[in-house]
């Protein structure tokens, strides 16, 4: 029997364990509050009553998972994979849902969609932020760009930051250090240092919250023969200020500055370099809310300019600056009807500096004034939730894009639930469409851009069923069918000339997502959740057919918790650009699996709490990507101190 198939049946004889589990848990008599879920309709809504299925990480999951970074949380989570968690710190990230790519998951942080012209496909780096400001996370899959607009084809991942404390003062200290070591090294060396301080309060209507933290990550190479160590530096500062002038108005502004230092390899040759990636990201937001009688007035807007330096035998420079404004109203007819109108405004540009052939100076190659785009984009949604179990959200949006023209998109997800004896049964239905706009590179960069290029259009079909047992357990399976038109892809046009293009095919992605949760025990908790993702060839790059992960969690008493957290991922295809016979060559990546553990202690009238966080315990010998390092066995230690 082969690793998939003895994967496979573990994971179903996880989920036929849940029958055993539920009994074990009719005995206890457990107070939790009701799941609320917002990112599928932007309200507060029960999770029974939406017609999706969304993970949520919360601020006690997000304490259990103390020293992992926002990219390796989310890689736990169902159908999601993002290469480079498991690679050098200082490694570029690649996100895959659903067999989509970067381009195709929208990242927003608190309501606000966050993009970044300086990159290729528009798509906001995970590494700019800390982990240790993420108060929670909504992941909500599938195509949803009726509510959010561009790029929210595969996934919404919108995380919220943490805000001030009730107390007039808090202070919360975390700091953790480990090692950072391939397989093949055994020193236990300690060469990764992340530390965070963050003040915060309320004083009568006024509220507010700073932090900062520094990471320092060394000790692996880039590539995998590499002999000299590539580091990861970065610095992180976030402003947040609030003031309620009445139970009616309120105000909400913030500023944040990150930046990172990446030192990287050649990737063509897998060969030693001195390069550098210096990244500097400055946000300035503001958030006025007006609330009336059964609805509110919101307005998110945000200021984001990005600057990219890349050091290397290709030396670029990047500028990008974008501004976000997002105009909704919320309006909530007696619980039953819930409706969201609303205009979206975008303004993105770009600037860039190469070097000519020929020439060892920069030279600017992309001027702002030319490279610019302007999105508005007025939406509607509504969500109906019947006494008798129908629920409907429905949603439409016209994208008026000043380069492509107006393009609309639609959503309809009904469910229906039925509440039993022991909890309730959901199930739900969903065809949505999606656009991706085209970057400003793939645009106006003068060698390979093209103005000609159409927005990428996805449509996804859901079905699925959930099951509740009344807080001991739920239990949900998804099945989707995506389908890609309009593909920007990089395309030779003969003549060694290649330029970015829509391709003149469609391309299906399907498969089905398992999600598990049950509490065994008052002090035991089981979590699993698998995915099936079946793409066609041209898409099929490092996304593994099955993943699961699995985790059990345990409470030893009040004040110490463990978790035993399990990963597989399927094989893989990859691709590689042979130097000796000037062609993109395909290899395949084995499967792994992978063991982490997790303990923490409460001490100090439980102000400080200690933990150890150990990953591969069992040194899987694996590549995440061809040619580059992979982490082995490594080590951290740290606390958390609140005051």
């Amino acid at each position: 029997m082969n690793t998939k198939l003895k994967v496979l049946g573990i994971l179903s004889l996880g989920i036929s364990s849940l029958g055993y589990a539920q009994k074990q848990a009719d005995s206890l008599k457990i107070e939790q509050l009701e799941e609320v879920v917002i990112t599928d309709s932007r309200f507060n809504l029960k999770r029974e009553n939406s017609g999706k299925v969304i993970t949520k990480i919360t601020q006690d999951d997000l304490k259990n998972l103390k020293g992992k970074s926002v990219a390796e949380i989310l890689n736990t989570t169902a159908g999601i994979d993002i290469n480079g968690t498991r690679s050098n710190a200082a490694q570029n990230l690649s996100y895959f849902v659903r067999g989509g790519r970067n381009r195709q998951v929208l990242i927003m942080i608190d309501g606000v969609p966050l993009t970044d012209a300086s990159q290729i496909s528009n798509d906001y780096d995970l590494r700019l932020l800390s982990v240790d400001q993420v108060e929670s996370i909504e992941i909500l899959k599938g195509a949803s760009s009726t509510l959010y607009g561009t790029g929210a084809a595969t996934a919404v991942i919108n995380i919220k930051l943490k805000k001030a404390s009730d107390d007039v003062f808090n202070l919360s200290l975390n700091s953790n250090f480990g090692t950072n070591q391939s397989q093949e090294d055994d020193k236990y060396a300690l060469e990764h240092y992340k530390n965070s301080v963050s003040i915060n309060g309320t004083v009568s209507d006024f509220s507010y919250l700073a932090s900062f933290g520094h990471q320092f990550t060394d000790g692996l190479s880039a590539i995998d023969e590499g002999e000299e160590n590539d580091a990861f530096n970065s610095h992180n500062a976030y402003l947040n200020l609030a003031y309620r002038f009445s139970n009616a108005f309120k105000i909400k502004a913030y500023g944040s500055t990150d930046t990172f230092k990446a030192e990287f390899d050649e990737g063509f040759s897998f060969a030693d370099a001195d390069n550098q990636s210096v990244t500097k990201q400055y946000r300035l937001g503001l958030a006025p809310e007006f609330q009336y009688k059964h609805g509110n007035i919101t307005l998110n807007a945000a200021y984001n300019n990005i600057e990219r330096d890349i050091q290397s035998s290709f030396p670029t420079r990047f500028k990008a600056k974008s501004f976000i404004g997002d105009l909704f109203n919320r309006y909530n007819f007696n619980d039953t009807f819930y409706t969201v109108l609303g205009v979206n405004v975008q303004d993105n540009q770009i600037e860039s500096y190469s070097i000519p052939f020929g020439e060892s100076e920069l030279s600017q190659d992309i001027s702002p004034e030319d490279a610019s785009f302007t999105i508005v984009d007025p939406y509607a949604n509504v969500v109906y939730v019947s006494d008798f179990g129908l629920n409907i959200n429905a949603g439409i949006r016209l994208n008026n894009h000043s380069e492509y023209g107006s393009h609309f998109v639609y959503s309809v997800n009904p469910s229906y639930k039925k509440t039993t004896g022991f909890g309730y049964l959901k199930g739900l239905a969903s065809y949505s469409t999606a656009f991706i706009a085209p970057s400003l590179y793939q645009l106006f960069e003068p060698t390979h851009g093209n103005l000609e290029l159409e927005p990428e259009e996805n449509r996804t079909i859901e079905l699925g069923a959930e099951v509740n047992f009344k807080d001991k357990a739920t239990i949900s399976l998804v099945y989707f069918n995506r389908e890609e038109k309009n593909f920007v892809d990089f395309v030779d046009q003969g003549n060694f000339v290649f330029q970015y293009d829509n391709i003149d095919k469609e391309f299906t992605a399907s498969g089905f997502e398992l999600v598990a949760d049950v509490l065994v025990t008052k002090k035991l908790k089981f979590l699993v959740n698998g995915s099936y993702t079946k793409v066609e060839d041209e898409l099929n790059l490092r996304i593994p057919e099955v993943k699961v992960n699995a985790n059990l969690n345990y409470n030893l008493n009040s004040k110490t918790f463990m978790s035993l957290s399990y990963q597989f991922n399927d094989d893989r295809r990859d691709a590689f650009y042979n130097e000796t016979t000037f062609a993109t060559e395909d290899v395949t990546l084995k499967s792994y699996s992978l063991l982490d553990f997790y303990i923490s202690r409460k001490v100090l009238k439980d102000k400080l709490t200690l933990y150890v966080n150990m990953t591969n315990i069992l040194n899987e010998d694996y590549q995440e990507l061809l040619g580059y390092t992979t982490k082995g066995r490594n080590v951290l230690f740290g606390f958390n101190l609140n005051l």
